[in-house]
């Protein structure tokens, strides 16, 4: 897979994608467990996130790069290509033995296709959530702009889903054929509390993020648990009632006022702010 030619006429995404007109909302960064669990319970995800990753001792961190890898993807632009080229190269060289004792490679090619897809599929549920809505015809765009970043990134066009519908039927069913429990789940789901995480900035006073960390921890567990498809709690054992579900409930409501209370300097990554404005002059009458 390293050395898998990039088709030439795959595009990165621009001004006129649905993508640049919805942007990066940081409040988003509230659902990445969601992402991140899904991802780690598949097992070549978890055995690589086990032997190769600090998401414990840096979890900040990791989620930055994370995230700083991702917006490369979507507005980077003539960029895409070579963060494909890099994120080719790291994985390369991420090996081991996995869970079942048998060889990984973190080039698995359903593994790079599962994570892709489920990231598509936590934006997704994201805007349906707790943004403004996505209409059908708009999912379908979407993914076919996720699925051109796919390429880009060198996931062959028959590990992706050719619908929208299919991509999403993918994650509620867990149609991997291979997710379920393991160590790094186990891992996620307890740093998910935020009990032993540091502070996320320096400057945050300790007393302060003692003050927070519980509510936030909680705040953290149930977007991840409670956003997560039915048929992912039931594979992992993750207990949800219905006391649980009207928690969530309350708390939607009030992610879903702050997303449309914030002001775009403030909600978007600056990168992704910048590709609104560009999409927004690129649908204007006579632009």
């Amino acid at each position: 897979m390293a050395d898998r030619p990039l088709m030439p006429e795959v595009e990165p995404l621009g001004p006129d994608s649905l993508q640049w007109r919805l942007g990066f909302p940081r409040l988003g960064l509230l659902l990445a467990g969601r992402a991140l669990l899904l991802q780690v319970a598949h097992p070549v995800v978890g055995a690589g996130v086990r032997d190769h990753s600090n998401f414990r001792a840096d979890p900040w961190g990791r989620l930055e790069r994370t995230v700083e890898s991702l917006l490369l993807q979507l507005f980077g632009g003539a960029a895409t290509a070579a963060e494909g080229q890099r994120l080719r190269a790291l994985h390369t060289r991420i090996t081991g033995t996995g869970f079942d004792g048998r060889p990984y490679a973190a080039l698995d090619l359903e593994a790079g296709a599962w994570v892709h897809i489920s990231n598509f599929d936590t934006v997704v549920v994201y805007h349906q959530r707790f943004g403004r809505g996505l209409s059908p015809a708009d999912v379908e765009r979407l993914w076919g702009e996720w699925r051109r970043v796919g390429r880009l990134l060198a996931i062959p066009a028959e590990h992706l889903p050719e619908t929208g519908v299919e991509a999403e039927r993918r994650v509620a069913s867990l149609d991997s054929g291979r997710l379920g429990p393991n160590p790094t789940v186990d891992d996620l789901l307890d740093a998910f509390t935020l009990a032993d995480v540091a502070a996320p900035y320096p400057v945050v006073p300790g007393p302060l993020w003692r003050g927070v960390r519980r509510p936030a921890g909680r705040l953290l567990s149930d977007l991840t648990v409670g956003t997560a498809p039915p048929a992912l709690r039931d594979c992992l054992d993750l207990p949800w009632t219905v006391r649980d579900q009207r928690r969530l409930t309350r708390e939607i409501a009030v992610v879903r006022a702050a997303e449309r209370a914030l002001p775009d300097v403030v909600a978007q990554a600056p990168v992704a702010r910048q590709a609104r404005r560009w999409a927004a002059r690129a649908t204007r009458p006579g632009a």
